[in-house]
């Protein structure tokens, strides 16, 4: 694979069940903070490094997105939805379901991936080295982007080595921070409509040494409660003047 690293999917067809009732008649990536949607900061973000293809799986209250977002031309993107029908698919399922909007002709695709209800002041052009290093290898890896482990998850996820390597075990745990780089290759054998997570995925790719991973330290900050969008509603504007 040597295509640029220009494709993204923002996972968005959660439900959102602890931010009800705002959630009620919103999804919650369409929640807004700081005078704007939580999806349309990463939107924006992803714009401004280069990418020019982003794909939006949705479920719940799913066709408010195209209403929302329309076809990304305001941010110089192209917006292609992914719609799952009944419940959502999760993770691992929502990327299956989606390949034929992340792959080209049937050609594999490396994309850069992230959770619609995270707020990062993350660059995603930092991620376009080892996306190029995982498009070379010979078997599909993935990337992730750590984060200093949160109160609410203060034992972490996996440790992340000084080589860059990630390991389920051997060391201190950083936290996930539902941003990463994955490769499509690695989902085809999952039939569409499949409902399944992306936890599996982790632990093997990781146990096999094909997961590398790096720390962001800035701002991040995962969307779980209406008290917490709140919170981060103030930072915004507070840092808007």
């Amino acid at each position: 694979m040597t295509a640029p690293l220009d494709l993204a999917m923002i996972f968005a067809a959660g439900r959102g069940e602890r931010m009800r009732p705002l959630t009620d008649t919103c999804p919650k990536p369409l929640l807004e903070a700081g005078g704007k949607p939580l999806i349309v900061w990463q939107i924006e973000r992803l714009a401004r490094a280069g990418f020019t293809t982003i794909v939006i799986n949705h479920a719940w209250l799913g066709e408010q997105f195209a209403a929302t977002l329309g076809d990304g031309s305001q941010w110089g993107v192209a917006l292609r939805y992914s719609a799952e029908t009944g419940d959502a698919l999760e993770t691992a399922g929502g990327i299956a379901h989606a390949l034929p909007l992340l792959e080209t002709g049937g050609a594999p695709r490396v994309f850069v991936a992230v959770a619609g209800d995270v707020y990062a002041d993350f660059d995603y052009a930092r991620l376009r080295d080892p996306a190029a290093r995982l498009a070379a290898a010979a078997e599909p890896g993935m990337h992730l982007v750590m984060v200093p482990n949160p109160p609410f998850h203060p034992n972490g996820d996996f440790v992340l080595r000084d080589d860059g390597t990630l390991a389920l075990e051997g060391g201190a745990r950083a936290t996930f921070g539902s941003i990463a780089v994955y490769d499509t290759r690695m989902f085809r054998d999952l039939s569409r409509g499949t409902r399944r997570p992306l936890t599996p995925y982790y632990f093997d790719t990781i146990g096999r040494g094909l997961a590398t991973g790096e720390l962001y330290e800035g701002r991040w900050d995962n969307i779980g409660t209406a008290a917490q969008l709140g919170a981060l509603d103030v930072a915004l504007k507070a840092a808007a003047g």
